[in-house]
């Protein structure tokens, strides 16, 4: 009898393999939507400030983004599988580590260990799908269902954090990652088939060590803007420090005879364009994420269950939305499907801000949140498959980093310059609000530092003190959301123009060879 060929065994148990890839990003994005429901119980338990809540979002976002090409270059070389376990396994290590953190310091630097896990996984991801999935018209679907897991993972998110912190500690939200992983590890082995495309060039460490450091320092200048002063020498000079490291990583990837990021790629507009539409929208959605779900916590004082149920209007209509993606593509064609969610992101982050005040409620918030998920909805498979779908087969594991590294970026910007307006308009009108009255500079700090703390040091003052310092502090925090959502949404609006005007049509994908080509060095096991 003749031996089951790799192709049909590929197909056989495509199905199988899409359903052990999607964990990969199910626990990757429960693990995001889940810290940002503990966001208050670690300003509470842990004493973190606004600018320390974001380096805790953010120090993941930034190993994960800045690893992430380069991984996918060590996926394609050494092999998909092999990198996609060790990704799982050292983000389920780094979870527990997590979850023991005494410290905030120590928190951020388990973080950063789970977003290196991350950034092993993702790319290794979708370059599987890719791999399995030859068939655009398949790809497509399997990619929708890629992206509709992340949905998933948002939906499940908040509701599992609330259930946890409602029962356990706040390190539950990290050990709960665990058994996800273990799953995920044990349908790795068993039914993902390894390929590789051993003749990538050798890994770009010059180049991922630049794009981290200078990720790196402007992140910092704009987190930590608030409290040095968007003037001060520290600042500017981070941000300087910052140009030239990036520059010099533009510099190094137009020389190299290996370069992580393959610039040349920024000539095709079907990938770049769709990638900044992906880096553009999630700068609003998970910059809104981190700011909504303090507002439902401390200022309407819901539970972090109430306040995860809460965020189901985004989750649920991004899931449902991801799935008809498809279909929506077919009559509106890949720019005005993007363009259309860039739209309704545009709209959501409006529609919140302008009814941002410390007399809002949760009604008066709802209608935007349903117009962020369906704006994500569109927005993340139909991006997802425009800049995977327009690169060469061998290309890949790279064309999948890319991709993941537009998402955490846009997040990790999305976060940082949200949260740095919001805490400066924050600081500027209850500092103003503050002045002749006399308080100890610690507990200033403490009011100044975040909208958790104020209410705490309100709470311990009591009297007509405490009501007055609550209502200040509240106002305050409403005011810097409304002008930080502004941002969020003027930007997602430059993005929709950007994409209707560049972002090309349907594009044929281009040519690809089977495996074991030796013209192309691509090769497959099973």
């Amino acid at each position: 009898m003749s031996a089951v060929s790799p192709v049909l065994s590929r197909n056989s148990h495509r199905w199988s393999v899409l359903a052990v890839v999607c964990v990969s990003a199910l626990i990757i994005n429960v693990d995001n939507t889940i810290l940002n429901v503990a966001l208050p119980t670690l300003v509470r338990d842990l004493h973190a400030s606004s600018s320390q809540l974001q380096w805790i979002v953010d120090s993941y976002s930034m190993v994960f983004a800045g690893l992430l090409l380069v991984a996918g270059s060590l996926a394609d070389r050494y092999g998909r599988k092999r990198l996609f376990l060790i990704g799982l396994i050292t983000f389920a290590g780094a979870s527990i580590g997590a979850a023991q953190s005494g410290s905030v310091d120590w928190l951020i630097a388990w973080r950063a260990v789970m977003g290196l896990g991350a950034a092993l996984t993702i790319p290794a991801s979708l370059s599987i799908l890719n791999d399995v999935f030859r068939d655009p018209t398949q790809r497509a679907k399997a990619i929708g269902a890629w992206g509709g897991t992340i949905g998933l993972g948002i939906a499940i998110g908040p509701i599992a954090g609330g259930l946890l912190l409602s029962r356990f500690w706040w390190g539950s939200i990290f050990l709960v990652n665990v058994p996800v992983a273990v799953a995920g590890v044990v349908g790795v082995i068993f039914l993902v088939p390894e390929s590789k495309n051993p003749q990538t060039a050798r890994p770009d460490r010059a180049g991922a060590l630049l794009s981290i450091v200078g990720l790196g320092l402007l992140l910092w200048a704009i987190i930590e803007a608030p409290i040095e002063g968007w003037t001060s020498g520290l600042v500017l000079g981070a941000l300087a420090a910052s140009l030239a490291v990036l520059g010099s990583f533009v510099f190094w990837e137009s020389r190299s005879s290996h370069p992580m990021l393959k610039l040349s790629l920024f000539s095709n507009r079907r990938f770049s364009i769709a990638a900044l539409g992906e880096t553009l929208g999630t700068f609003g959605l998970l910059g809104a994420l981190f700011v909504q779900t303090q507002f439902l916590q401390f200022d309407l004082g819901y539970s972090p269950l109430q306040a995860g149920l809460r965020i189901l209007p985004i989750a649920a209509t991004l899931v449902i939305v991801a799935a008809l993606s498809p279909f929506i593509v077919r009559v509106l064609d890949v720019k005005f499907t993007v363009g259309a969610g860039l739209v309704s992101i545009t709209g959501g982050l409006w529609q919140v801000s302008a009814v941002s005040s410390s007399a809002a409620t949760y009604a008066q918030v709802v209608p935007g949140l349903l117009l962020l998920g369906l704006g994500a909805g569109l927005l993340m498979p139909t991006a997802t498959n425009s800049v995977v779908g327009s690169l060469p087969q061998g290309d890949s594991g790279v064309g999948s980093a890319s991709n993941a590294v537009a998402l955490q970026l846009g997040g990790a910007l999305g976060v940082a310059v949200i949260g740095s307006v919001l805490s400066t308009r924050y600081q500027d009108n209850l500092g103003a609000a503050l002045v002749g009255h006399l308080i100890p500079p610690g507990a200033k700090q403490t009011i100044l530092g975040s909208l958790g703390g104020a209410l705490g040091v309100a709470q311990r003052a009591g009297g007509d003190t405490g009501v007055l310092l609550a209502r200040a502090a509240r106002s305050a925090f409403m005011s810097g959301t409304a002008l930080s959502l502004l941002v969020g949404a003027v930007v997602a609006l430059v993005g929709s123009l950007l994409m209707v005007v560049w972002l090309p049509s349907r594009e044929a994908r281009p040519s690809t060879t089977l495996q074991n080509n030796p013209e192309r060095g691509e090769s497959k096991k099973n």
